[in-house]
């Protein structure tokens, strides 16, 4: 009998101890950015943009999950991109062009499918282009110019067909403009200028019909203009290099 009590107090204060166990919530309710103090339930947009902004991007911007728009472009804002930025997943906006940030371009990026504009621009960001970028299917505008970005640009970009305006221009992307270029028919601005791109520009160009900006120039493209583009026939094969701006395509 006196060993069934002690089982019984042994189990009891197992019991007991699991009880006192209880997870904690641990979730924050309040996140400081660059001195300021923000509510996670109810910050719904940011714009810190052009505020003299420095150091690096912190990753607790993550916790704010509610928010819809963040703009920190015009800063002087270092350091990577930190991964947390994957958290945002309402995000429809991000700018954080016109910093000096580095580093590459985080894969996590491509868990904010509800983004509508992705700006980048004017940084100092390397590697390749994430492959998971294509999965924001909603972009509207994709700006990366202005980069240190390398590699080929990734095919998943050429079936991101609501995009209205796509600048890659002034970085270090190599391979050739494939055609299947010619699914993206929303296009308005096309800029791939200022790169090291090889082959020949693909006659399915032409079937960007709402292009109002083409730029192509300065990269290492052969062969000659697509009819399709120009609607006269211009034979620049000779040429290492074709400089090519069209305002309107008619």
């Amino acid at each position: 009998m006196k060993k069934l009590y002690l089982l019984l107090s042994i189990l009891f204060l197992i019991y007991w101890g699991c009880e006192e166990e209880q997870e904690v919530d641990t979730t924050p309710t309040e996140v400081t950015l660059w001195g300021e103090v923000y509510s996670v339930e109810d910050t719904t947009e940011l714009d810190l943009g052009h505020n003299g902004l420095t150091g690096s991007i912190p990753p607790e911007i993550g916790n704010l999950t509610n928010l819809t728009k963040l703009i920190l472009e015009g800063n002087q804002l270092s350091g990577s991109i930190p991964p947390e930025i994957g958290n945002l997943i309402n995000l429809t906006e991000l700018w954080l062009g016109y910093n000096r940030l580095t580093g590459s371009i985080p894969p996590e990026i491509g868990n904010l499918t509800n983004l509508t504009k992705l700006i980048l621009e004017g940084n100092q960001l390397s590697g390749s282009i994430p492959p998971e970028i294509g999965n924001l299917t909603n972009l509207t505008e994709l700006s990366l110019w202005g980069n240190q970005l390398t590699g080929s640009i990734p095919p998943e970009i050429w079936n991101m067909t609501n995009l209205i305006s796509l600048n890659l221009s002034d970085n270090q992307l190599t391979g050739s403009i494939p055609p299947e270029i010619g699914n993206l028919t929303n296009l308005t601005e096309l800029r791939l200028d200022y790169n090291y791109l090889t082959g020949s520009i693909p006659s399915e160009i032409g079937n960007l019909t709402n292009l109002e900006w083409l730029t192509l120039n300065n990269n290492q493209l052969t062969d000659t203009i697509p009819n399709k583009i120009c609607n006269f026939d211009i034979n620049w094969s000779s040429s290492t290099y074709f400089r090519i701006f069209i305002s309107i395509l008619y």
